[in-house]
């Protein structure tokens, strides 16, 4: 995806999860963040907005620490959130692709990796935000839940820090059956996931294969949907390891 592609689902989610928090109200709890209410969520989520544009404003090179969470609540709290979203998007758009500041993941730019990272960091929010109403998350794009699943597994769970681990080695395959990617995620004791996209040869054959419309399993790999969402086949065993193990900290 594009820089200004990843800026604009940001745009949008951000709306969306205002929506959501809007209709449900400050004391309604979040099935997907266990403990949570909306009010947790908006003061999280705008205190990662804010901490995001200082990097794309400010240019720091070096990790920067947040702001800490505001004490507001309310109306006054949807408001403080819509502004930092609106602050960010701003800061996106207007900021060069020369931009030069700290960054924690792979990305083809500091720029490229702070819409990405952004973007995502706000559509499963917002999936968090809507998992309080009685609909439901809404369904994410194909393409960019299928980037997600990518920054997800290529991103986050090549980190030292990954928590997912197995005592001997083993394969888990994660198939987007509406956009045809394919993601194999190889597992140890000892080194965190290794994970190639793309068709895999037929003599490589997984243990565990996650399959479905790549919006569920988006939100179910970052633990939004439950894991009967999509459909597994092979150890059950390993896609509960996941389940268990695969919360970003």
């Amino acid at each position: 995806m594009k820089i200004t592609e990843h800026i604009d689902a940001l745009e949008a989610a951000g709306h969306a999860l205002a929506e959501a928090a809007a209709e449900a109200g400050p004391d309604a709890e979040v099935p997907t963040c266990p403990g949570w209410r909306i009010r947790d969520l908006l003061r999280h989520t705008t205190t990662v907005h804010r901490w995001a544009t200082a990097f794309a404003v400010e240019g720091h090179t070096a990790y920067h620490p947040e702001g800490g969470e505001p004490a507001l609540d309310g109306d006054e709290l949807l408001a403080h959130y819509r502004e930092g979203h609106a602050r960010l998007v701003a800061a996106l758009r207007a900021a060069p692709e020369t931009l030069e500041c700290w960054t924690f993941l792979p990305a083809p730019s500091p720029l490229a990796f702070w819409a990405r990272r952004q973007a995502h960091e706000t559509a499963v929010h917002r999936a968090d935000a809507e998992s309080a109403l009685a609909a439901g998350p809404a369904p994410v794009d194909a393409t960019f839940a299928a980037d997600g699943i990518d920054e997800l597994l290529r991103g986050f769970h090549a980190r030292d820090r990954s928590r997912v681990r197995t005592p001997e080695p083993r394969t888990l395959r994660v198939r987007a059956a509406d956009t045809g990617d394919v993601w194999t995620v190889r597992l140890s004791a000892t080194q965190p996931p290794r994970t190639e996209r793309g068709t895999p040869s037929a003599e490589d054959v997984a243990d565990t294969e996650l399959s479905g419309p790549a919006h569920r399993l988006y939100l179910t790999l970052w633990n939004r949907l439950p894991g009967d969402a999509v459909t597994a086949t092979g150890d059950a065993a390993l896609a509960l390891l996941w389940r268990e193990n695969s919360g970003i900290v």
